[in-house]
């Protein structure tokens, strides 16, 4: 079957909801939302802790918030198929899907990937040992005791401190689990009354026939030891959910390492938009929300007939600092940029420079951590040599 939309959104989470209500109401044609799961929402569905909205507010949870969200896309007049994988490309502003209804090709005259993060599994991160029963992600975990009902057992290792990690502390607390440590690698973190943390540890080993029965760590001044769990929970280390970006020949950062956008979410395929965690790993709903709002003038006026840009010079980050985004400078920024490091740090100076010239210096006062981006204030892009060489943000 193929079919004609004006826009396509892969991705039903908080930032392709929030741009198809804005496009919707604009009055744009056909909006169609794609979700692969059964019911959309994203991830917010399976996050029963408060802290939703913007701004934050305490009260509201993740079930209601996504709740919303949908609601709010729906009545500005978008479809919503849930059930729907895009498997690949037929054309530059054509996907292949698939349902139980069957094949689809669909066709847009412009495609926004809002697919989402995932965390990297335990495979990924390359711990050594045995494949016992009772291995997650924070994800798996939320989905086990929030969507399913299902038990988790009854001694807990998780393996982080960021908030992420808090949040499955507090999870496996719900579902009857003592939380027996907290373990991260960095030289210090943020734990929960009752619960042991250790820092500048790393998990060495998993033990286990059949269920878990310990983890081994090992400290990085040599001490080692095992925690007998029945569960480990890997928290963080957060991936943008790239592969349909990937098949579709989009070029992708090295840094977040989700699509490569300008400061309107434009990526290197004309016409393809990609907005939300999809770009940068795990930032809270409120952010990709607001990503996905900010995408739909830029959106708009592409259906208008607005030119595609060239690409622009890279921005490109020096150790420790991870990624930055936007990551492509075509025009003068219109929000902020997120930037990520990847070791805490205290009270860093960031400077930002083009071909031997500095653009811009702040000092940004107190710790930073790891799981949280600094905001850059978008000014300096106006300084930007649009034919220079690669932009460079440092500490300095």
């Amino acid at each position: 079957m193929n079919r004609t939309v004006d826009v396509l959104v892969v991705g039903a989470g908080p930032a392709g909801l929030a741009l198809a209500a804005r496009v919707a109401a604009a009055g744009a044609g056909r909006i169609e939302v794609l979700e692969r799961e059964q019911d959309a929402g994203g991830v917010p569905r399976h996050c029963h802790h408060g802290g939703f909205g913007r701004p934050p507010r305490p009260w509201l949870r993740g079930p209601v918030s996504a709740r919303r969200a949908v609601q709010a896309a729906v009545d500005a007049g978008a479809s919503i198929r849930t059930g729907v994988t895009a498997t690949g490309w037929s054309g530059p502003l054509s996907l292949e899907t698939t349902s139980p209804a069957g094949l689809e090709r669909i066709t847009a005259r412009a495609v926004v990937l809002a697919t989402g993060a995932r965390e990297r599994p335990r495979s990924a991160r390359l711990v050594p040992g045995s494949r016992p029963a009772g291995v997650l992600t924070t994800g798996e975990l939320q989905q086990s005791v929030h969507l399913h009902g299902q038990p988790v057992g009854r001694r807990a290792v998780v393996v982080g401190a960021e908030p992420v990690a808090r949040h499955a502390v507090r999870t496996l607390r719900r579902a009857g689990a003592e939380v027996v440590a907290m373990v991260t690698e960095h030289p210090r973190g943020t734990a929960l009354p009752g619960v042991p943390l250790l820092t500048a540890t790393t998990v060495a080993e998993l033990r286990g026939r059949g269920r878990l029965s310990g983890v081994a760590v090992r400290h990085e001044d040599g001490r080692s030891g095992v925690l007998a769990c029945d569960t480990v929970v890997f928290t963080g280390d957060w991936i943008p959910d790239h592969e349909l970006a990937r098949r579709g020949g989009i070029i992708l950062d090295p840094g977040t390492r989700g699509p490569s956008v300008d400061g309107s979410f434009r990526t290197s395929a004309p016409g393809v938009f990609a907005i939300g965690n999809a770009l940068h790993g795990a930032e809270r709903a409120a952010t990709a929300a607001a990503e996905g709002a900010a995408a739909s003038d830029p959106l708009l006026a592409h259906l208008a007939g607005a030119p595609w840009p060239d690409p622009g010079p890279p921005l490109v980050v020096r150790a420790p600092l991870v990624w930055v985004t936007p990551n492509r400078i075509t025009a003068v920024a219109r929000r902020p940029l997120l930037l990520r490091s990847g070791e805490p740090l205290n009270g860093p100076v960031v400077t930002v420079g083009q071909d031997g010239l500095l653009l811009w210096r702040r000092r940004f006062p107190g710790p930073v951590s790891p799981s949280r981006s600094l905001r850059l204030p978008p000014g300096w892009t106006a300084r930007v040599d649009r034919a220079g060489g690669p932009v460079t943000v440092g500490l300095g």
